[in-house]
């Protein structure tokens, strides 16, 4: 039986993904701050931690060795430094939760090469002093460039679902709805998204395989962030209010200044079957719409 850890996993497709490692029969340990309760009952083991700092990371890391780690709360070098020292020599595969956002925007789909984090430069600092594309990127470059074990970055684009707890789509379903504005710099730029569950299962599926290094994990195609809101519009029968120029409390999480989107090429290759972004995205819509 496989011994699993998973820092953070109390909710969203954390939440999801120890319900798949539980589903196939490993030993799981969940190790969050103890805020958030969870649905898991005695099917997991529980461990508090603080994840900025480093002598609760190692007490966590010592209880037992690990086949594999999952990172989900990773945020700088700082955090990542810790996580080497404290998993040195006690990890069989390390499982780093990246984004997109390591990546500038431009119109090409992104490949995992785009950004090479084996060379990126490290600055020590903690998540408190970096933006959070800085961050993830440091963390990578720490992990890639100094972990003596083998580590594997997913990197995702926004994740979405009807458990979301950002409520990023929730709220532009409601800014159309109510007829509030709507900040979009360029209708015409192209995203990529995953769905909750698909981001758990894709986690679930690379603990099995054999990848290394920095993976793309998105659905199949992408969306203009103009023909999002035009799905939204369909759902609610209303026409969005948009500007190009707003207030930043009123930018959609989704305007961005240029496309954003990636190739999955490498999980593809490794055996993994993406979801189609149109086999879900307008249903998803229609169901937030709906409630």
């Amino acid at each position: 039986m496989e011994k699993i850890l998973v820092l953070g996993g109390t909710r969203f497709f954390g939440k999801r993904l120890v319900h798949k490692l539980l589903e196939s029969g490993a030993d799981v340990t969940v190790a969050t701050r103890g805020l958030t309760a969870d649905p898991f009952g005695q099917n997991v083991k529980r461990l508090v931690i603080d994840r900025d700092d480093a002598r609760s990371l190692q007490d966590a890391a010592r209880t037992q060795d690990w086949d594999i780690v999952y990172d989900n709360i990773c945020y700088s070098a700082q955090n990542a430094l810790d996580a080497n020292a404290a998993f040195d020599g006690r990890v069989g595969r390390y499982l780093l939760t990246s984004t997109l956002s390591v990546y500038d925007f431009g119109p090409k789909a992104l490949e995992e090469a785009d950004f090479a984090p084996q060379t990126y430069p490290i600055v020590p600092g903690t998540r408190a002093a970096v933006t959070y594309q800085e961050g993830k990127r440091q963390a990578e470059a720490v992990f890639f460039q100094q972990a003596n074990f083998p580590v594997a970055a997913v990197r995702f684009p926004i994740v979405l679902g009807e458990d979301d707890y950002t409520k990023r789509l929730h709220d532009q379903i409601e800014r159309v709805s109510t007829g509030k504005l709507i900040g979009v710099p360029n209708p015409a730029a192209l995203l990529s998204f995953i769905l909750s569950d698909e981001a758990a299962r894709f986690l679930s599926w690379l603990a099995k395989s054999d990848l290394t290094g920095p993976v793309n994990a998105c659905s199949n195609g992408s969306i203009t962030v103009g023909s999002l809101l035009h799905l939204i519009e369909e759902a609610v029968d209303k026409r969005a209010v948009t500007a190009a120029e707003t207030d930043a409390a009123d930018i959609s999480p989704f305007g961005v200044p240029d496309s954003w989107h990636m190739s999955t090429a490498k999980a593809k290759q490794a055996g993994f079957p993406f979801n189609d972004l149109n086999d879900w995205l307008p249903q998803l819509v229609q169901k937030l719409a709906n409630n």
